[in-house]
């Protein structure tokens, strides 16, 4: 079992940083690919960003590319989601998930996921 908990979410202005943590708990996290999704209210789930557990391979959606870095600290059993350059539309409640043993890498639709965090909120001002 794993159980991921996001924190490091907030209101910040437009054009702002902020850094999202997944701290995960359970021995099997560092054979997961773990993947960062978002979602507003009324709006389907969107997959922002996603790393690989073998090798540290990443993947990004288009929106985030370039102002987006997803990291993983194993021996502290956390991945990091550096977000730059934040935009309104960046707004959302973000999620981690993970991936055991990453079959499904990358993963881009959270289907292959087997276990999700509870969010946490980010607010983009202009």
């Amino acid at each position: 079992q794993v159980q991921l908990v996001e924190s490091g979410g907030g209101l910040v202005q437009a054009g702002g940083s902020l850094r999202l943590s997944c701290k995960a708990s359970g021995r099997t996290f560092s054979r997961c690919a773990t993947g960062w999704f978002r979602q507003v209210p009324g709006k389907e789930r969107e997959f922002v960003a996603a790393i690989s557990w073998s090798d540290d391979n990443t993947y990004y959606a288009d929106s985030v590319k370039g102002r987006f870095t997803i990291s993983r600290d194993n021996a502290k059993n956390t991945v990091y989601l550096e977000m730059n350059s934040l935009k309104p539309e960046d707004t959302a409640v973000y999620y981690c998930a993970a991936d055991l043993y990453g079959l499904g890498y990358p993963d881009i639709t959270g289907e292959a996921y087997d276990y999700w965090g509870q969010g946490t909120q980010v607010t983009v001002s202009s």
